[in-house]
């Protein structure tokens, strides 16, 4: 398919934002990675431009990477998107959905509203109620709304006592006047990432924490290993990517004694987990998929 044009949104010299586009290359011989931050929207003209390109000229755009960490301003970067999907340019996942991910909120209540179990979570921008949640659920997570790899979460355990409880909601509630509070729950040392391609399941991978670090996240120390899920899991993490129609994701799980819960579903989903831990291509294979539907 040498005469196809798909550019690959992401970070350059960012390990999978490269193999992205290195599988692109292989299938087409063309090769253009789109840092974002370069990206010009001409409104009048309906162009969207980068280096000298224009992305409303292309057969499609896959999105392996909008920004290094998110913010408010990933859903600007996104909205710039829409420009090329409505001229005619296929965007994987599709801009909408990408769009309903990326702010950890617009994800929970879809889970929610899908009846899809998750730790119990409280949402408030009242200090007060939070307090009282900390103090109800023993040891909980605060989340930002927009994070990856658990960047800017905390826990806090109701035994450090009311004022200092107090002090460290409050600390919070500065940088995210959102209050995101879920029950801390046992990982079991893991939590798991479901591949899924078009809505097909492709294969698990786990996130082993190192130490005695609270998350798994590589970003803390954690590593990939294989694992093999039970049916039960693989039904769950479906039932939860479907109502988002991404393109390419990962389902995060994990394991507890009640069962199964859900943390998120991902905007952008993960690479290398996917090859190190469940030896998923997933470069190769969601470039394959973006092959065969372009120009649909």
């Amino acid at each position: 398919m040498a005469d196809v044009r798909i550019g690959v949104v992401g970070i350059p010299g960012k390990w999978s934002t490269e193999v992205l586009a290195d599988a692109v290359e292989k299938r087409t011989g063309f090769r253009l990675i789109i840092d974002m931050a370069q990206v010009e929207l001409d409104l009048a003209e309906r162009r969207l431009w980068f280096d000298g390109a224009d992305l409303c000229a292309l057969d499609g755009l896959m999105v392996k990477k909008i920004s290094a960490s998110y913010s408010p301003n990933t859903l600007d970067r996104l909205e710039l998107l829409r420009v090329a999907a409505h001229a005619g340019v296929r965007v994987f996942s599709g801009v909408e959905n990408m769009l309903r991910l990326v702010d950890r909120l617009s994800c929970t209540v879809t889970l929610r509203n899908a009846g899809i179990p998750m730790p119990d979570t409280v949402v408030t921008e009242d200090v007060d109620h939070a307090v009282a949640t900390v103090a109800r659920y023993g040891s909980a997570v605060f989340k930002p709304l927009f994070s990856t790899k658990a960047r800017g979460m905390c826990v806090v355990d109701a035994g450090a006592g009311d004022a200092q409880v107090r002090d460290a909601v409050e600390r919070f509630r500065r940088v995210n006047p959102m209050l995101y509070i879920q029950r801390k729950i046992a990982l079991f040392g893991h939590d798991l990432g479901l591949v899924f391609l078009g809505g097909d399941y492709l294969g698990t991978y786990a996130r082993v924490a190192q130490g005695d670090s609270w998350n798994t996240t590589i970003h803390s120390g954690g590593r990939y290993a294989a694992f093999s899920p039970p049916p039960a899991i693989v039904d769950l993490a479906q039932r939860a990517q479907a109502p988002f129609g991404m393109d390419f994701t990962t389902v995060d799980v994990a394991e507890t004694a009640d069962g199964p819960v859900v943390f998120e579903v991902s905007a952008f989903g993960g690479f290398r987990g996917a090859l190190e831990g469940a030896g998923v291509d997933a470069a190769a294979a969601y470039t394959d998929y973006a092959l065969a539907r372009v120009g649909r």
